[in-house]
């Protein structure tokens, strides 16, 4: 199966995440920079209206200035754009456990095998695109590819809200007449020492024999080499050694809701994403919890306890009976989630529950036998090719 991995790179991260809660930044030229009032220091991030300006980052304020003298400029808060960031990644997170984070501001997610839960891999990009500029506010540019190198060069292609697909057959239209200088990785002084060799574009790298690159340029040429022919075997490293600590989805509804037989119908959907992900990378949670945030953003998070599973209707069943229980205000509802999470490391040490018994647990492996069964239909053919009955019921 080819590889599908994307990075999602946030625009103009720390002046974007000020823009959420400053309006009268948006539209105007904006800018994070050191210590505003004394004009000392440089710009940490340049809205894309200061960047017309020819404002940019790392720039001196001085400098910045006199590009643009009616640039408003903002003290940095990093705390504030710390929690931006989690809340980011805890949305991609929602998308696929396997997310490496590459800096505050971006992460590559290998979403092979993901298109029975998401779609194809441009629709993919879209739906999270549009997840965090609705949740979070923040704009982001996608790149899609086979690999890490590629779907880093390809988010640079277009922002800002750009999504761009540079696979391994793409590279010569798309990748070769770049300035050398814009491979992922080199350094300012091997670009010099390139140029001054007479390779000004990627596609003049290629032309080249790769041991005289490597003559000059040891491992380094290897590896620079090795990128511009589109090469790049590197997987996407989790987070966290044990690869995931839950598996979640969540949807900030197009309405506020104040049904529970809709909230329910939307809590089985969305347990249904939950279950997929789950078995695909052979999990099962002993904790379920279910998020609310209300119409009056008011955000509640309830979990319980179960025997490890990671079947699509325990996680459901369990998710509606905190959501009976806890919708006690009977506020609307703007936000429904749900997770899996406390993953066993020795099934062996599952608790003994009424699932266990005999007749229980056949029935349990005939459903487990099941749901995977259904799962590879939706790998192999998409996810409208087969639904529960319950959701055509429910419709």
């Amino acid at each position: 199966m080819k590889r599908v991995i994307f990075l999602v790179d946030m625009n103009a991260f720390f002046i974007s995440c000020e823009m959420t809660r400053y309006p009268e930044l948006v539209g105007v030229p904006a800018a994070v920079a050191g210590d505003p009032k004394k004009r000392t220091g440089i710009i940490l991030a340049a809205n894309y209206e200061a960047r017309k300006f020819g404002v940019k980052t790392a720039m001196t304020l001085h400098e910045a200035l006199k590009c643009c003298p009616h640039m408003k400029l903002v003290h940095p808060d990093h705390k504030f754009y710390s929690q931006k960031s989690n809340e980011v990644f805890e949305i991609l997170s929602d998308y696929t456990p396997v997310l490496e984070k590459n800096s505050i501001d971006e992460a590559w997610l290998d979403m092979t095998g993901c298109e029975g839960l998401f779609g194809k891999p441009l629709q993919s990009a879209e739906r999270i695109m549009n997840h965090l500029k609705k949740e979070v506010g923040l704009p982001c540019s996608i790149g899609i590819s086979e690999n890490k190198f590629l779907s880093k060069m390809a988010a640079e292609m277009k922002k800002p809200l750009g999504i761009t697909e540079l696979w391994v057959k793409d590279i010569e239209t798309k990748l070769w007449p770049l300035p050398v200088r814009e491979i992922y990785g080199i350094g300012k002084q091997t670009a010099v020492k390139l140029n001054n060799m007479g390779i000004e574009t990627i596609g003049d790298l290629i032309k080249l024999d790769q041991s005289f690159i490597i003559k000059h340029f040891g491992k380094l040429g290897l590896e620079i080499y090795q990128k511009a022919k589109g090469v790049d075997f590197e997987p996407v490293k989790p987070i966290s050694e044990t690869n995931m600590k839950s598996i979640g989805k969540s949807i900030t509804l197009a309405q506020d809701i104040s049904e529970i037989d809709i909230a329910k119908h939307v809590l089985k959907k969305l347990a249904e994403e939950v279950g997929m992900t789950a078995r695909k990378y052979d999990k099962k949670g002993s904790t379920i919890q279910i998020t609310i945030k209300y119409s009056n953003f008011e955000t509640i998070t309830r979990q319980i306890t179960v025997s490890p599973t990671n079947l699509t209707k325990q996680i459901a069943s369990y998710g509606i009976r905190l959501l009976e229980k806890n919708w006690g205000s009977k506020l609307p509802i703007r936000l429904l989630g749900i997770s899996l999470s406390g993953f066993a490391e020795d099934e062996k040490l599952e608790q003994i529950s009424l699932f266990d018994l005999c007749k229980e647990k056949k029935l349990l492996k005939k459903e487990e036998k099941l749901e995977k069964t259904i799962d590879s239909i939706r790998n192999k053919y998409g996810n409208s090719k087969i639904s529960r009955a319950i959701f055509i019921k429910d419709k």
